[in-house]
């Protein structure tokens, strides 16, 4: 079950400043000039600036570390805090593993050190600080985890492999709890000029709403955006379970042949594979899905297959689709556990905000949200399922 979550992006630093994000529909988004243009990102608030600096502050070594490893930290505290696992004294937690990942690590030391490094000014930290493994290290320093650390990568399906990864260990025996999720910082010129170059990006920056998956504009709406979410694993049985707990039900994969530079079919076979994979280990009455959260990152060819390949499985029984990327934008690898963050906000509100633009999704809510389906795929052809229902 989930014992806790904890997040920081665009839309909020806690529970109740993301709640009402959500609630409210109001987006994350800001237009900022990038190699003189007008470019629409997802950047922290002031209070997601403020938060993190604080954090900078607890700790010397804190100063050194990239901005994608303090989000982490900052997550999974509040993550572990609210599952009640935060240990103030410094006593290892051995029963307690770690697994965050993220699809591009520690980006803009990475930039800042090879700038460097050009001026032949290199610092000791450059390694060490910019290897992938020092995203779960320094998440299990700050909370006291002495189980297996865990750091990865698979494009933006990491957040949700992540959690995969998390129910395999907690259903093999080989941790009692587990701290798995992704986190991202992507926003520097270099990462936003690659995603320009691929020709997916956003020109809509006067728009309301520069990201609209599934809009009708009929173009590309990719927004690059940054932020981390951390989930708070643990394995009971149903007798401990109380009413108002979610529980992960299943998990489920998909992969296929690269047929393009990004991974994806036309078909969503990729998504058509993780989806079942993750039905077909359901019982029957647990098969049915109220919402699915889809991927959906705004562009026309990626939305088009995640969407085909949800009618091809449910055919005229399709459940209520809906997304979050309009308002945080593409968070790459932390958008998976994002995407789980807005999943236990709608099983506790019990209603879904309409998009704020004309979609070519159609206007179904559910009269009961129950059970949750979210999806994540990459580059490279992979696709994550995660289902969930609330107790």
């Amino acid at each position: 079950m989930i014992r806790g979550c904890g997040a920081i992006s665009p839309l909020g630093i806690d529970e109740q400043s993301t709640s009402q994000a959500y609630l409210t529909g109001r987006p994350g988004i800001s237009v900022i000039q990038h190699q003189g243009q007008a470019t629409p990102v997802a950047a922290l608030s002031a209070a997601g600036e403020d938060a993190l600096r604080k954090l900078q502050t607890e700790n010397p070594s804190y100063r050194q570390l990239d901005r994608s490893v303090l989000m982490a930290i900052y997550a999974a505290r509040q993550a572990t805090e609210q599952a009640g696992w935060l240990n103030p004294q410094s006593d290892q937690q051995n029963d307690l593993a770690v697994n965050i990942g993220s699809s591009r690590g520690a980006t803009g030391l990475f930039e800042q050190h090879y700038k460097n490094f050009q001026q032949q000014k290199l610092s000791a930290s450059a390694s060490p600080t910019t290897t992938l493994g020092n995203l779960s290290s320094w998440v299990g320093h700050a909370v006291h985890a002495g189980g297996a650390q865990i750091s990865h990568s698979i494009t933006c399906s990491t957040a949700l492999m992540a959690v995969a990864n998390g129910v395999a260990w907690l259903r093999a025996g080989m941790a009692s709890r587990f701290l798995a999720g992704g986190t991202e910082a992507p926003l520097t010129d270099f990462t936003i000029a690659q995603m320009k170059a691929i020709g997916i990006y956003s020109g809509m920056h006067e728009a309301p709403y520069p990201c609209q998956p599934y809009g009708t504009s009929g173009q590309n709406t990719f927004v690059l955006g940054e932020g981390a979410a951390v989930l708070a694993l643990e394995k009971v049985s149903s007798s401990q379970l109380i009413k108002g707990d979610v529980v992960i039900e299943s998990v489920g994969f998909g992969f296929e042949q690269i047929k393009s530079k990004t991974g994806i079919s036309a078909d969503g076979l990729n998504f058509q594979q993780s989806m079942r994979h993750a039905l077909s280990q359901l019982p029957e009455h647990k098969q049915a899905i109220d919402v699915i959260i889809t991927h959906s990152p705004g562009t026309k060819a990626g939305d088009k297959a995640e969407l085909f390949a949800i009618e091809s499985l449910f055919k005229n029984n399709s459940p209520s689709i809906t997304t979050n990327k309009h308002l945080l934008g593409h968070t790459l690898g932390a958008s998976g556990a994002l995407s789980l963050q807005y999943a236990l906000h709608l099983l506790a509100q019990q209603q879904i905000t309409l998009l704020g633009y004309t979609s070519i999704l159609p206007n179904k809510t559910p009269a009961a949200v129950n059970s949750i389906m979210v999806n994540a795929a990459g580059f490279g052809g992979n696709a994550t399922t995660v289902v969930l229902s609330i107790v």
